[in-house]
């Protein structure tokens, strides 16, 4: 098929958990002073950041990801292994002076999350020139924020769809770049927090929000996702994940469905449920690029839950 361009981070992952549940240990009285420590698992090492997460669960469906994205002088085992599972490296910008971006997150039993965000080559601008040529579809998913200012931009000036996400990067962002940025868009992408601070910050409503974007999503977790486009509305069930091992990625996960979905030209109905149906492999897994499927898998489990015809 036609190749998917993803714009986000690399990073590795340091995951840990905290056998307890945050809120026992946060007293809403004293927030504004808060110093707690949580004493959780051995840090887990993963390869993850949202734009190798996207395009390794891209790479599962069977499209054909590139990442456009900058990584450090430790980069070489990350790459490595997404070459085993079929992306595109070669557009990767690797500078050797500082080392690729960090996540580090504690998950606690109730699957809320605490994390920090060390950027390292994720601060430092792509610079490669783009192949734009036989695309069919791109993502702008959490980068540096000079990155997501400006593959937006380059996007629409080659006439290339894009979904928007700002993800992390919503407090990063200025109105008038989250303006820019979800006009003109083929899809928004938040969680239902992160839709609260976009409409805040651009002072747009979810009326003005859905007649700037084609596709509004708002994603709810266990509670499925939200779709508005500007002809209709609706709610789609998320599928029941065998058992919530680590909800890391899951959105990620998501993103990559609705974005093959929409690549193959299936409705938004259709998209957003196929997102849900991959998403359910992500949580059951720990770390973000562990989970495996096959299409028939995959099938099997949409048709499952959907009660209807799998449209890939």
């Amino acid at each position: 098929m036609r190749r998917l361009l993803v714009a986000g981070s690399l990073a590795y992952d340091r995951i840990m958990v905290f056998p307890g549940r945050f809120e026992q240990h946060l007293l809403k009285d004293a927030l504004h002073t808060i110093n707690v420590c949580f004493s959780v698992t051995p840090p887990k090492e993963e390869f993850g950041g949202c734009g190798g997460n996207i395009a390794y669960t891209l790479a599962l469906l069977g499209g054909s990801p590139v990442v456009l994205s900058t990584a450090g002088n430790d980069f070489a085992r990350y790459e490595e292994h997404l070459k085993e599972e079929g992306v595109a490296t070669t557009p990767i910008q690797v500078y050797g002076d500082v080392p690729t971006a960090s996540f580090y997150v504690i998950t606690d039993e109730g699957n809320n999350q605490i994390g920090a965000f060390s950027h390292g080559a994720d601060a430092k601008p792509y610079t490669y020139d783009i192949d734009f040529n036989d695309v069919a579809l791109a993502i702008v998913a959490p980068t540096g924020v000079e990155d997501m200012r400006e593959f937006p931009v380059k996007f629409k000036e080659s006439n290339i769809p894009y979904l928007f996400d700002p993800g992390q990067q919503t407090t990063s962002l200025s109105s008038d770049e989250l303006r820019s940025a979800i006009s003109g868009s083929r899809a928004l992408l938040v969680n239902d927090y992160e839709f609260a601070l976009v409409m805040e910050k651009t002072g747009w409503d979810e009326e003005r929000i859905a007649s700037e974007t084609e596709i509004l999503v708002v994603t709810l977790g266990g509670a499925g996702s939200r779709i508005r486009t500007r002809d209709d509305a609706f709610h789609i069930e998320a599928i029941t994940a065998t058992s919530v091992v680590d909800p890391t990625g899951a959105g990620d996960a998501y993103r990559a469905g609705f974005m093959r979905a929409l690549a193959d030209n299936l409705s938004p109905r259709e998209a957003a449920q196929v997102g849900s149906a991959v998403a359910a492999y992500a949580v059951e897994c720990y770390g973000t690029q562990n989970h495996r499927f096959t299409l028939d898998e995959l099938k099997a489990r949409y048709e499952d839950t959907y009660l209807s015809p799998f449209p890939m």
